[in-house]
Formats: C-alpha cells, structure tokens, sequence
C-alpha cells in the first residue's frame, strides 16, 4: 500500500534540495527564486530498518526488498494562498492528495538566499502556512455545511454526521486550532477522513540548519521543537546542504564523511522513520530463499487486513498466519528452529500484526 508524505513550505526554505537528497535524483529542480517548484515531484524512497539485512541472510534470501515511503516536493506556498496568490490553488489542490505534510522550515542565515518575506523566523513560518491551511479549511467547512442542509432536512444519518463533524472542524478552526486538534471518536474516524480537512492531515517539522549545525540544532530549531511538542506534531533537525553531499557519496565514504560531522546517521534516515512513525506504520517481514520483503501496514491492523497487502485473495481467504518475532526468529536462527524451540504460533482472524513479525499466510482460495 502507498503512503505519500507532501514536502511544503515557503519558496527557498531549502525544500527541492532535501527532495533530492532524498531520493537521490535531480528530478526537483533547486533554485534561488520563488515557484521553481510547479509541478509535484514525486520520489520513492526506501525506509531504512536494519531487521531486513539480518532475515535475508539468516533465509538466504536471492532478493531484498524494503518498505517504500513516497515523498511529494509540492510548490512553495506563501500569504494569501488560501485566496489564489503565488500557486495557491494549486498548492492546496496537491496537499489534499497525501497523507501526511513535512513542513521545512528555513533555520539558517544565508544572505546569498533569500527569504520570501525578508526575514528569518521559522516560528512566523509555520504560522504562515498554518494559517492559510485554516482559511482554506474554514471556507470548505462552510460550503459543506450549507450543502447538506436539504438532506439533514431529510433526516439522513451520513448527513447528520457529516454536519457534525464539520461543525467540530468549524469551531476549531475559527479558535485558531488546526482541525487536527480536534479529538474524534473511533466511529467517527472513516468520516472524519473523508472530509479531507488541509489542517487535519499529521505534520512533520523539518528544520533545515547550516552544515555546522546539523549535530547540534540551534534557537530556532529548539523552538520549532517546543511548538511540535506543544501540538503533537513530529520534528526532525536536518542540513538539506549536508544530505545532498551524502547523498553522492558511496556507503563507506557517507560513513566517514557523517563521522567526521559529528553524526551518527543521516538526517535522511532519521526523516524517512519520522515521516513512517507519523502515520502510525508498522512493518512485518516475509522471509524465503527466494526474497525477504518488508510490507507496509498501519498499527493495530489485523492478520487478514494485513495479509491483503500482499494480495486481496489473502486477505478474502485468511486461514491462518504462522508468526515468529523478529527477535526469536533472529535469535534462534530462522523459521524452521524457531518451530521446533515452539516459536512459530499459528495466529487466526484476530490476531494485531506485531512491528517486526516474520509471516506465512495460509488461505484458501
């Protein structure tokens, strides 16, 4: 299944430069001036997890292969988006279409680069955007409600939820809270999504730093860190500079180049996990000779949603998951001693897919 993670911000905050480190193209075309970025750029990268490597040589596995994340570098927004300015419309349009938003913010001084508004306050930045997100929201709130009132006069229950819902979204909204602030029962979480709400999609902080800055952050970074904190939201320290440079670079050298930084591991892979762990996603394992292969599902799915992943027909006739641990099928050397030591359990319907469980599906079909 597809996750999709949409990279925003305003012009020049460094956001086509991390799409290209990230997926290690020049496919974004990285610039000095506002709107370089039109079209949506959309990469795939994969999701950095060690477990693979250790099952694939312990099943001695021909093939490898990991979890995909997509990214989207979407065109820089500025003020009055929500009202058509810069490429607003259509800023709006592409961020509707993924799951989660990477907002970078530009924590550095450059005086070669400039700053759309003149300054640098990654704080009024996030605002900004924020804030055009709200507006936008608010008028589709009010449009929506207006349009159900014939059939909430017709007593219709998908309507009355509806209208309920967008009425939470309304009032949020005009308090000046995201519609993500918003607390939504279980039952109401299908509906809730349906509505496609700009403000109610996860964010991730990205906060883009000078090269010598990448290991210790700075005052903007620990605010933005403080803002993330007080919503709930995600945020992560990254030099966009730096990772294009790794980027380029082979295994070993990436190594000795982030060592003598400072750094333990590439901001790249620490925003790949962060973006993944946004979405409350889980990963479990096949393991055979012929290939290991990380699959993508969201916590607290069950064996057969999970197993549908891989195929419908799996999921439609679920028999049973035979499921070992990753840290007892590493442990004890593969599937088949992990079935002797009693390792291997046979999991039904309702079992909830574990992060790292190594799977066998049985299904009729």
């Amino acid at each position: 299944m597809g996750f999709r993670c949409g990279i925003v911000g305003l012009p020049n905050v460094g956001k086509s430069t991390l799409f290209n480190a990230l997926t290690r193209t020049a496919a974004a075309q990285a610039a000095n001036f506002p709107f370089c970025t039109i079209e949506p750029n959309v990469g795939e990268v994969s999701v950095p997890d060690e477990r693979i490597g250790k099952l694939a040589s312990i099943a001695a596995s021909k093939e490898i292969i990991p979890a995909r994340f997509t990214f989207v570098d979407i065109a820089g927004l500025v003020r009055g988006a929500s009202k058509g300015e810069g490429l607003g419309n259509q800023f709006l349009a592409n961020i509707r279409e993924v799951d989660a938003i990477a907002h970078v913010l530009r924590c550095f001084e450059d005086d070669d680069i400039t700053h759309v508004e003149g300054r640098i306050d990654p704080v009024a930045d996030a605002e900004t955007i924020d804030t055009e997100l709200m507006i936008a929201d608010l008028e589709s709130v009010e449009r929506r409600v207006q349009n159900l009132q014939r059939k909430l006069k017709g007593g219709d229950r998908e309507a009355q939820q509806q209208a309920r819902l967008l009425e939470a979204a309304k009032a949020a909204l005009e308090a000046g809270r995201p519609a993500r602030s918003v607390e939504i029962a279980e039952e109401d979480a299908k509906a809730w999504r349906g509505l496609q709400l700009l403000t109610a999609k996860p964010v991730l902080y990205v906060c883009n730093v000078a090269e010598a800055e990448a290991a210790t952050g700075n005052d903007w970074t620990r605010k933005i860190a403080a803002l993330a904190e007080a919503e709930g939201a995600g945020c992560v320290t990254i030099s966009a500079a730096i990772e294009e440079e790794i980027a380029q670079l082979d295994p070993e050298e990436r190594e000795a180049f982030l060592e003598e930084l400072g750094l333990s591991e590439a901001g790249l892979d620490r925003l790949i996990r962060a973006g993944y762990d946004l979405l409350g996603l889980v990963t479990y394992f096949t393991c055979g000779p012929k290939e290991t292969r990380a699959w993508t599902i969201q916590r607290g799915w069950t064996a057969p949603k999970a197993a549908g992943v891989i195929h419908g027909d799996f999921e439609k006739g679920f028999i049973r998951a035979e499921t070992v641990a990753y840290e007892d099928y590493v442990r004890l050397g593969g599937e088949q001693k992990a079935r002797e030591a009693g390792k291997l359990r046979a999991e039904g319907k309702g079992y909830v897919v574990a992060d790292g469980d190594v799977m066998h599906f049985l299904f009729s079909r």
